[in-house]
């Protein structure tokens, strides 16, 4: 399973970084290939300074090992030994009207001593994070997530996106990072559900992710906007920071394992801005999307 899923990433990557490039037209991805030391390694592949994507990041890596003492203290076991992989994705759009985008599909095994599989799962989702409200926007990312989801099974769809509206949330500034989309982690065999079967529903999301978001981007990228809209755009990814840096189980994994933190704060955008006790002005669009953020809509 690990070696088929690991296949899959690499061909994923290259779906996405080629069908992005076309849409920025100007920026190519930079591939720096890395490797951990206590094992594995990693394709990070970078765009920048675009005409579309000012920042973006889509990586793949598969590290393995001893899992750290910290990690075995957070699962609960000892001595024990770790496999992970996954694809990490996330794009800042230039223009605010523009979302960003954020993904992240992977998978985990620990092993005993004897190099038996003692666990193993599935993790993943894809969630937007706007900067002005575009409803449509907002109703076909989730229908994507939605259609992939009932795919496999109807209740998939609704337990994921309010997991992500869970998950994604700064809880120090009681307001959603963006607009949620699909979480699930822990993904394991049941009588219902065989590994196979999980591989099968993360790879339908996975392969749903450009139908998602391309889509919004092509609709946007050449919407006109203000300096003033730049502004409110680079207040608005000071909350992304703070979530990633705050909150994100992905970032301080990467960090605990002694991961690479090039590739791991790579979610971090160029140009962002805190203002002191900043609030939008009263009836504004930008007050409309706080609104939103403050209690997660069900846009289908």
């Amino acid at each position: 399973m690990k070696d088929k899923f690991f296949n899959y990433i690499h061909q994923l990557q290259d779906t996405i970084t080629f069908k992005l490039e076309g849409i920025d037209g100007k920026a190519k991805f930079k591939e720096d290939i890395w490797k951990r030391p206590e094992g594995g390694g990693g394709r990070t592949r970078v765009i920048e300074n675009g005409n579309v994507f000012e920042k973006g990041g889509v990586n793949i890596s598969g590290v393995h090992g001893k899992l750290p003492e910290s990690m075995q203290k957070y699962f609960g076991v000892e001595d024990a030994d770790f496999f992970a992989c996954g694809l990490s994705l996330v794009l800042h759009p230039k223009n605010p009207m523009v979302p960003t985008v954020h993904a992240n599909w992977r998978y985990f095994e620990m092993y005993d001593q004897d190099g038996n599989i003692v666990d193993q799962w599935f993790g993943g989702g894809q969630d937007l994070t706007p900067y002005y409200l575009f409803d449509e926007d907002a109703k076909h990312f989730h229908q994507i997530c939605k259609t992939a989801c009932d795919k496999h099974n109807s209740e998939f769809y609704p337990k994921y996106k309010a997991r992500c509206d869970a998950y994604f949330y700064n809880s120090h500034r009681n307001e959603a990072r963006g607009l949620g989309g699909l979480f699930f982690d822990y993904c394991k065999k049941t009588e219902e559900m065989s590994m196979q079967n999980w591989y099968d529903f993360v790879t339908e999301v996975g392969n749903s992710f450009i139908e998602a978001y391309v889509p919004i981007v092509e609709k946007r990228k050449d919407l006109s906007y203000t300096q003033e809209q730049r502004n409110w755009q680079e207040i608005r990814r000071g909350r992304y920071v703070e979530f990633n840096l705050v909150h994100d189980k992905g970032t301080l994994f990467g960090l605990k394992t002694n991961g690479r933190i090039e590739s791991i704060l790579i979610s971090l955008p160029p140009h962002v801005q805190w203002v002191y006790d900043h609030h939008p002005e009263e009836g504004s669009e930008e007050e409309r999307l706080l609104k939103v953020l403050q209690k997660p809509k069900n846009w289908i």
